[in-house]
């Protein structure tokens, strides 16, 4: 039996797979690895076999054996956050859902609209070269899910640091602390919202019948983290694919309708993650992996990267092309596992992008691409730093 790959892969350029990673890809849909912990698990890189295993009852999102189970990283974040949706998924998916809606989204949107004008007021007023990432991308999102789910704007600091340290992958005690202290905020908010109830989602979601308080205070969590860590790595990537690649920026400025296709198409060859690990699934049962046989309790790993990079699926994936048609990405998840807060990641995307290109049209990269740098001490990655001039 060949020895297992070892991850993480080296990688060499910010807006390229890992080598070793498309080289895995090119030799099949699943391969044995090597965690960064030292486990074993299965790598799946094949498109149609991610999109099929992202929703098959095979596969469990918690091992019944947190403490002796499989790990892709040092952070407690995912079984922390993930504990009450791996049990009861469907019930506490319906009751995000309504929270999400286009009627909301579209409420929400002029807010979007008037942050971003006003962060971009700032940037217009500092001298290039400018660090578009500490300008924009890490005040947006935040204030935005201050706003949406009744956080006080004053807290922003406090609880984006805990998600920070909670997503820490090379520190277990430092990603503890920070999702202990996510988690004890969160206690109070919801004990907060129960006395005094506003016109928020946290509001909505506490005075819906059949909820208990741990209920809330996770889904709350859960939310301040995903809505928040996650789109501050998604904007940085969108930005510096279209600034890499000029003309596809310059169809922007030409023509602004192709934007949601843009934030699509950014979307899919998100930043890959330094880690090339994936969503973390458990076994629960014996079955076959184009024809690898996995056993229950075996740690499986999702690549979405990867699977959004599948040559069978995407002609030249590697190539920007905002008029692609995205139809199969599956940056969000898939069926019933479908992100329920993609609508509100893709709202500020296309706000974002059609600003920006409104507003500078002459932006570029102030450094060459190759000088960029990738996170690798958090869980979802993204950039260091992203300079802009214009």
């Amino acid at each position: 039996m060949s020895t297992p790959a070892q991850l993480p892969f080296e990688q060499t350029n910010v807006l390229q797979l890992a080598p070793g990673l498309r080289t895995l890809q090119s030799q099949g849909a699943v391969h044995r690895v090597r965690t960064a912990e030292g486990d074993e698990a299965w790598l799946v890189t094949g498109h149609a076999w991610v999109r099929q295993l992202l929703d098959d009852d095979r596969l469990g999102r918690s091992n019944p054996d947190p403490e002796a189970a499989a790990k892709d990283s040092g952070s407690a974040l995912l079984a922390g956050l993930l504990g009450g949706f791996a049990t009861d998924h469907a019930r506490l998916r319906a009751l995000l859902e309504p929270h999400f809606s286009p009627e909301r989204m579209l409420a929400l949107r002029p807010y979007v609209e008037k942050l971003t004008g006003q962060l971009l007021d700032g940037l217009a007023g500092q001298k290039p070269p400018v660090d578009l990432r500490q300008a924009l991308a890490l005040s947006l999102p935040i204030q935005v899910m201050c706003e949406w789910l009744g956080v006080p704007q004053e807290d922003k600091d406090r609880f984006g640091s805990w998600t920070q340290d909670a997503a820490n992958v090379g520190d277990p005690v430092r990603s503890k602390q920070g999702l202990g202290e996510l988690f004890g905020y969160c206690r109070q908010l919801v004990a907060d919202k129960r006395q005094n109830p506003g016109d928020d989602v946290i509001s909505r979601i506490c005075a819906t019948e059949g909820i208990n308080d741990n209920e809330v205070i996770g889904l709350t969590a859960l939310l301040l983290f995903g809505g928040y860590e996650t789109t501050v790595a998604r904007i940085g990537t969108c930005v510096l694919l279209l600034l890499a690649n000029p003309e596809q920026w310059q169809a922007l400025l030409h023509d602004p309708s192709l934007i949601p296709g843009a934030v699509e198409e950014t979307l899919r060859m998100s930043m890959p993650n330094p880690h090339n690990g994936g969503m973390p699934r458990y076994a629960l049962t014996d079955f076959e992996i184009d024809g690898v046989t996995i056993r229950t309790g075996d740690f499986v790993l999702l690549n979405i990267i990867a699977a959004n990079h599948d040559e069978t699926v995407f002609a030249d994936p590697g190539r920007v092309d905002v008029t692609r048609d995205t139809t199969g990405s599956l940056m969000f998840g898939h069926s019933a596992h479908y992100c329920v807060g993609a609508m509100l990641a893709r709202m500020q995307l296309q706000v974002v992008l059609t600003q920006l290109v409104a507003r500078f049209p002459t932006m570029r990269l102030a450094v060459g691409v190759e000088e960029l740098r990738l996170r690798h001490d958090t869980l979802i990655g993204g950039l260091i730093q992203l300079p802009v001039t214009w």
